[in-house]
């Protein structure tokens, strides 16, 4: 089978990248795709903007390279795309709650067509062809809470929760959309498959206490949930639930604990760090006593002591500096907005929200940051009496480093288009 790969356009801000090269669920989006692809195609080509669709004449798959899709959903598409024998698009119900709560917000890349949403994932089973049936696939969402909000901050939202889907597509249109896809698609639909299978495979079900058992441990603790990598260092004073992937070459300090994460490799874990629903990216540092809550940290970044984050999303080569704290709660109830796909502030549909730092970022000790606000890439902060406090967005034009008579030492690797606009808070 062919697989023909179209290029999106939209520079994903603030890490001026487009959304193949930046990292899901610990792994750069095009490499993804391609794994979940893998058992199903054996050739694939590459189509850039205005290049014109090639005559084909076999069964093909064509997608978008800024979808994200986990291996449940594109299994479900691909059996009854192929049962049907018939040309078909990947579609959602607008009544989906997962589609229309978490995907369809912030999002320029689905078609309206009556009742339902195309997404721009296409199945021909004999070459690309005019005439398709969209191909409505059921998320399976259900309703799962993250903590209860107390009666005077509760607004008219009430607790907090997410339609947590079972199988998940979602086009990455936004940084929102890279926490959805990493915390709420990713983590949360991972728990939410295991729980599922836990209370209907009985055999799974034995199997998973019966190592529990052998190990010594509590269930969450055990091998079955926590997945480790080779040449770890793990402290037997560490607390580690999962689900929980851990890669190679990870060293876990004493007093740290790890509850439902995506760790990468060479990853140093120090003493009393807290990681929550979180994906770590690769050569990541965090220093004793820093915290990520429903946080994405791409590879090789930094985040120091004392730092808190809390449904945020950082870039590569990126250090946060020690005692600043993500805030995720507005303090007044006006709703919290966040660029969209055609670069304009739109509602982001989040009763809370943390924010979102660019690649290659430099950013000083003791920073407040308010939430949904966006440091682009190649910024560099440093903490002052007026500028402690993050109230809006920082561009590149804005990095301190400018005014450093050391400045051009600071290497500038990511640059927004000339021509890209964007609207700030």
């Amino acid at each position: 089978m062919l697989k023909i790969i179209l290029h999106a356009p939209n520079i994903i801000m603030p890490f001026c990248e487009p959304a193949r090269e930046l990292r899901l669920q610990n792994v750069p989006l095009w490499l993804w795709q391609r794994n979940l692809l893998a058992p199903y195609v054996n050739r694939e080509m590459e189509l850039k903007k205005g290049m014109p669709m090639p005559p084909v004449h076999e069964p093909t798959v064509v997608y978008r390279d800024n979808l994200f899709f986990d291996e449940p959903y594109i299994r479900t598409f691909m059996d009854r795309a192929q049962k049907q024998r018939r040309a078909v698009r990947a579609a959602f119900s607008a009544d989906d709650p997962a589609f229309k709560e978490h995907a369809l917000p912030l999002s320029s890349s689905y078609t309206p067509a009556g009742s339902v949403y195309l997404a721009d994932l296409w199945y021909y089973p004999n070459g690309p062809v005019a005439d398709v049936e969209p191909l409505v696939i059921d998320m399976q969402a259900r309703e799962v809470g993250y903590y209860h909000v107390p009666t005077y901050m509760a607004d008219q939202s009430g607790d907090l929760l997410f339609h947590v889907p079972l199988r998940s597509l979602i086009a990455i249109d936004s940084w929102v959309h890279i926490f959805i896809a990493d915390v709420v698609f990713g983590l949360f639909g991972r728990g939410a498959r295991f729980e599922k299978r836990l209370n209907e495979d009985l055999g799974f079900k034995l199997g998973v206490l019966s190592k529990a058992v052998y190990e010594g441990r509590q269930l969450l603790e055990c091998s079955e949930l926590v997945k480790m990598g080779r040449n770890c260092v793990i402290d037997p004073r560490a607390v580690i639930h999962g689900p929980t992937t851990i890669g190679d070459n990870v060293t876990v300090n004493a007093g740290a604990v790890i509850e439902n994460c995506i760790i990468g490799n060479n990853v140093n874990v120090s003493q009393d760090v807290q990681l929550m629903l979180s994906v770590v990216g690769d050569g990541t540092f965090m220093p004793f006593r820093s915290a990520l809550f429903m946080t994405t940290v791409m590879d090789n970044s930094m985040i120091a002591q004392n730092t808190c984050l809390q449904m945020c999303v950082i870039g590569r080569n990126t250090f946060v500096g020690a005692g600043s704290t993500f805030t995720d709660y507005n303090l007044v109830p006006a709703p919290l907005k966040a660029l969209d796909g055609n670069g304009k502030l739109s509602v982001s549909n989040r009763p809370v929200m943390g924010s979102a730092v660019g690649h290659n970022c430099r950013l000083g000790a003791g920073m407040i940051v308010y939430p949904s606000r966006m440091i682009e890439s190649d910024v560099v902060l440093a903490a002052s009496k007026e500028r402690r406090v993050i109230d809006r967005d920082v561009r590149y034009e804005d990095s301190d480093h400018h005014h450093f008579r050391s400045g051009n030492l600071h290497q500038s690797l990511y640059h927004r288009r000339k021509d890209q606009k964007l609207e700030s808070w």
